[in-house]
């Protein structure tokens, strides 16, 4: 039995599979005792180092780290979307005048990279004279790069979507937009959201960016908590800390593009059965009954 793409395997690959599938499972789980030793053999996990995650101080500092940074993620997020959207539709465009500057705004801004439009989005406006906090910069360098590698998810997702089924709209006589709103993106939604969840995760993770810029965010709280003397400067355990944050909020995000995805879909299918047809001996005007 083959598949559309690749043979299936047989028993001996098969066998082979889980064999190196074991192998790889012993290596991580190898690799992650060491590094877990190692922190133990180094004094990472000394009381002294965690005592201070005790104290309701520390634990605010955390919490607002952490708001700044879903602050910084849902602006960013929304406003990624929305230009996302705006310049698939300029590439979609049929006119030449909408098509040209949207393919160079997203061509241009995916080749730079992020900390560099950070840093201009911050410093620009310091050079030229005007004072500005890091919330925005941070904001906008996030909006402006995943805005344009969204754009082209949304293409691709509504390419992807086969020709005949707008082809059928436009000769029902319904319009481009009608076709692109009722017809296209609904379908390509499906296929694009665990792509566009991906990318919301990356936006989220690059709000650690921000503590270059001095924006009291998570990574930065982290920062400032691992820098304390008197705690042995526990650099280590705050950042674990702030990692398991993270782990946390993007397999909570995860979680929740899969259920959207199973909701869009329609959830679990019924299975449709014909049901009998009652045979009948009753004489029409179109001649006798089967």
């Amino acid at each position: 039995m083959t598949n559309v793409l690749y043979d299936l395997p047989g028993p001996k690959a098969r066998l082979h599979n889980r064999i190196l599938g074991v192998v790889s499972a012993l290596g991580i789980g190898a690799l992650l005792a060491y590094i877990v030793w190692r922190f133990y053999d180094t004094g990472q996990f000394e009381p002294l180092k965690w005592q201070q995650f005790e104290y309701t101080a520390i634990r605010y500092q955390l919490l607002d780290g952490y708001l700044t940074t879903l602050r910084v993620a849902g602006t960013a997020a929304v406003l990624a979307l929305l230009l996302g959207a705006l310049l698939a539709a300029g590439r979609l465009s049929e006119h030449a005048w909408l098509r040209a500057p949207a393919t160079s705004f997203v061509e241009l801004f995916r080749a730079i990279p992020l900390l560099v439009l950070i840093f201009f989005a911050y410093y620009g406006p310091i050079q030229l004279g005007y004072k500005v906090g890091p919330f925005w910069p941070l904001v906008i360098g996030l909006m402006v790069y995943n805005g344009a590698v969204l754009a082209e998810i949304f293409r691709s997702g509504v390419l992807a979507v086969a020709r005949g089924q707008s082809e059928a709209a436009y000769a029902l006589g319904m319009g481009k937009t009608q076709v692109m709103v009722s017809i296209l993106l609904p379908q390509a939604v499906r296929a694009m959201l665990p792509v566009i969840v991906s990318q919301l995760v990356v936006l989220l993770k690059d709000t650690a960016l921000g503590f270059i810029i001095a924006l009291p965010e998570l990574l930065y709280a982290g920062k400032q908590i691992g820098g304390r003397l008197p705690f042995g400067l526990p650099y280590v355990p705050s950042y674990l800390v702030v990692a398991a944050i993270y782990i946390a909020t993007c397999g909570l995000l995860s979680w929740f593009a899969f259920w959207l995805q199973k909701r869009l879909i329609g959830g679990p299918r019924r299975r449709l059965t014909a049901g009998r047809v009652p045979l009948t001996t009753d004489q029409g005007a179109t001649g006798p009954a089967l």
